[in-house]
């Protein structure tokens, strides 16, 4: 893996609104280093191509800040996989408390190399479904995050119960898809395209 580009440190990121410091770089650059070594055996990610890593995983995973209440504390990624995008939210706001969530055994294996080669020390991977949580983190969250090709109205249920009474929900859209309840957010990314987000609010 390359150095990252120079213009992550120059000009403020989408959903961090600052650039990177040079120590989120490292670890970032780090993260990345494991997903590509990790990738020859476990498929992880759509490509290992420093370019796309950059778009798709880095600077993806950040566009989901713009939408995270300011008062969340603790947040889960909910069908984690290769930490997207859980882990570099971890990297660039270690104020947080994150929490993996993730139900197969192998990219749970992943995760936790990450959280311990990366040295995120309130980063946390939890090995299940989402809808087994219900009883152990039942109203736990602020905030849950979720980049998955699931069906939205399969997974807002189980992850509800574990959003507490104002908490938000911000999840990948796709474009043209309405879903209830929804609010529909389109941020700008560095490269000038529309990343589009649903954002739900439990009362």
């Amino acid at each position: 893996m390359t150095a990252l580009p120079a213009e992550l440190f120059t000009a403020p990121l989408p959903g961090l609104r600052r650039p990177l410091t040079q120590p989120e770089g490292r670890s970032l650059r780090k993260y990345l280093e494991l997903l590509v070594k990790w990738q020859s055996t476990h498929r992880l990610v759509g490509s290992v191509k420093a370019s796309w890593l950059i778009e798709n995983v880095v600077l993806d995973s950040l566009t989901f800040l713009e939408l995270l209440p300011a008062e969340a504390l603790e947040v889960a990624d909910v069908g984690s996989g290769a930490g997207i995008p859980g882990v570099p939210i971890a990297i660039v706001r270690p104020d947080l408390a994150l929490t993996l969530i993730e139900g197969r055994r192998r990219r749970v294996s992943f995760l936790s190399t990450v959280i311990r080669e990366l040295g995120l020390s309130r980063t946390t991977v939890v090995e299940a479904r989402v809808e087994d949580l219900a009883g152990s983190h039942r109203d736990r969250f602020d905030a849950i995050v979720m980049r998955c090709a699931g069906s939205p109205e399969a997974l807002l249920p189980p992850a509800r119960t574990l959003l507490r009474s104002g908490g938000a929900i911000i999840m990948s859209a796709r474009r043209g898809r309405e879903v209830d309840g929804a609010e529909t957010i389109a941020i700008r990314t560095k490269a000038g395209h529309a990343r589009l987000l649903h954002r739900f609010l439990k009362p």
